[in-house]
This record gives structure tokens, sequence and C-alpha cells, in this order.
């Protein structure tokens, strides 16, 4: 329970006043316990830091995956896992800020520890991909390193459209979501349909 309250109270001020500027002693005075009590469950800021970036990943990758039914067609499932990822970096902006902004910014072994997270969710829209391009059977075929290009792309536009719906008032995670789904997976059903873009043809 206490660490929970540390972990808490690191993440709130991690991703508030940054990882260099956040002090031990204001993460202790946040949770309500001493420095050394901090010091005794995590021993390091590195470690407390680190405890954060795990804790909070394994977090958005379990609102992410749980949100997802199996059962739906590809779109659908890829309108839930990017509904359930905005809703949840919305709802927890400092843990947002923490995995996307502190932590890579900081370098190793910060860094790895987020790209766990990147690459189980980058796994996760590979798979949508290539069973969307299944589902749809026509003249355009994906090859399975596309389907990766894509996703990574999909994922570096998600991260960034969390971060700027966190900072622009009013913006809910359905509507962001929608803005997403309308501008890569619109282009995607074309590619689907064989339609590829080429610069000959302007």
């Amino acid at each position: 329970m206490r660490e929970q309250q540390m972990l808490d109270a690191a993440v709130r001020t991690f991703g508030q006043r940054g990882y260099r500027p956040a002090s031990m002693d204001e993460i202790a005075e946040l949770a309500g316990v001493s420095k050394p009590l901090v010091y005794l469950y995590l021993n390091s800021k590195e470690e407390l830091f680190t405890a954060c970036i795990r804790r909070e990943s394994a977090a958005l990758a379990a609102a992410v995956r749980t949100a997802v039914d199996p059962g739906l067609p590809a779109d659908r499932r890829l309108w839930q896992g990017l509904t359930a990822f905005f809703r949840h970096t919305s709802e927890h902006p400092d843990a947002w800020a923490v995995l996307h902004r502190q932590a890579r910014t900081h370098g190793e072994p910060f860094a790895a520890e987020v790209a766990v997270l990147r690459d189980e969710i980058v796994a996760l829209v590979t798979g949508l991909i290539g069973e969307a391009a299944r589902e749809t059977r026509g003249p355009g075929e994906l090859a399975a390193r596309e389907a990766a290009g894509l996703a990574q792309a999909l994922v570096g536009a998600a991260e960034s459209l969390a971060g700027w719906a966190n900072d622009t008032p009013g913006v809910c995670a359905g509507e962001t979501a929608s803005t997403l789904m309308d501008f890569a997976w619109q282009g995607l059903g074309k590619l689907m349909q064989g339609e590829r873009w080429s610069p000959s043809a302007r």
C-alpha cells in the first residue's frame, strides 16, 4: 500500500516537474512518508523512476489489450484499441508525460523500458493491419514488412496525438481516435484495394 502511494506521488512529481528537477524530498512529502522510507522500498531515484515507467507501461498496455474484442472485424478492434489508448492517456496525463516525454529524453535505461511497451503495441497493430488485409481480400497485397511499417507510423501518430490532446482543452478520447481512424484507416482502405500513391501519377 505504501509502495503504491510512493509510486503515485513519484509519477505525479516526475510527470509535472520532470525527472531531473524532481527530488526525493518532495516525492516523500507528497506521499506522506519519510524520505528514508522511500529509499527503503526503492534504493535510488533512478530505481524509483524505473519502477514508475514499468507500472505505467503495464497499465497502459493492459488498458489497450482488454478493450479489444477479438470477435470483431479488424477496423472495429483498432478503433477500440485507439479509444482505450487515448482514454487512458487523457485520464493519466502525468503517467503519459513520464512515458512519452521524460523517459525517452533521459536516455538509457529509461528509453529501453518504454521501448518494450511500444513494441507490444506495435505488434498488436501490425496484427490488426494484417488481419484487415486478409478480411478485405482486395487486389492489394500487404507484405509483412509493409504492415509492420504502417503499424510503426500509426503508433507514432497515436503517441503524438495523445500529447496534443492532453495539451488541448476539450478534446476527448473518442474525437482523437476518430481523427486517427479518418486519417489512417481510410487511406489504408484504398491501399487494400490496390490503390497506391505514385509520384509519376501527379
